[in-house]
């Protein structure tokens, strides 16, 4: 028996899922969390096989679900996470799967309509394996063409080097050290990448994070 955590803050929509999960004979639904906090502390009471979270919760209702994941990765490296979205968001999905794609899954929401797929998705991460919705890998196929013919062919190669070394972790002294470039120089050359990236300051994701996997995607 496959026991599963739900993590979503809708009422209409927890319950839904819930009735879903247990449609299946080998899975039990040990327990319902409204928040990211709550999620927490009934996987450490609970210690389920899997959690199934929606990807926006309280408090700030931005990618709290992958928060949980990461968390959870070192906490409970045995413990499958399935996120799912509203929306295709693909940044979110690269940062899930940033350190490795085992017992990690993330779904829309429209998916879980059809049962199978659901529970298809929580025997695979139970099982140390993977599920990714289809819409999702296309998104990525599309950013991998975007790195060669789009936005990150649209940087100078001193913009390139910079984002680089933004994607490997460095900071901006550590790529000014190792380009030969003042920090300010550096400092301008990132906030001529963003824009050109498509990143506004008033997107909810880091920027640098949001670079480095655009860059990542685009050259992986």
């Amino acid at each position: 028996m496959i026991r599963v955590v739900l993590a979503e803050d809708t009422y209409l929509t927890r319950e839904g899922i819930a009735r879903v999960i247990e449609h299946a004979e080998d899975i039990e639904l040990a327990g319902l969390c409204e928040d990211a906090d709550a999620a927490r502390n009934t996987v450490d009471e609970l210690r389920p096989d899997v959690l199934v979270t929606d990807i926006r919760m309280p408090p700030t209702h931005r990618d709290e679900g992958i928060q949980l994941a990461t968390e959870l990765r070192e906490s409970y490296p045995e413990l499958g996470v399935i996120v799912l979205s509203q929306h295709v968001e693909l940044l979110y999905a690269l940062e899930l799967f940033e350190h490795g794609t085992g017992r990690r899954a993330y779904l829309l929401k429209e998916r879980v309509r059809d049962p199978d797929e659901l529970h298809r998705a929580i025997r695979d991460v139970a099982a140390g394996g993977t599920a990714v919705d289809p819409l999702i890998v296309d998104e990525l196929l599309q950013a991998r063409q975007n790195g060669r013919d789009g936005r990150l062919a649209d940087l100078t190669p001193r913009e390139q080097d910079i984002l680089r070394l933004l994607a490997e972790g460095h900071s901006n002294q550590a790529i000014a050290a190792e380009l030969g470039l003042s920090t300010r120089t550096v400092e301008h050359g990132i906030n001529a990448i963003f824009p050109k990236l498509g990143l506004r300051p008033s997107d909810d994701v880091n920027r640098r994070v949001k670079a480095a996997l655009l860059y990542l995607s685009g050259t992986s």
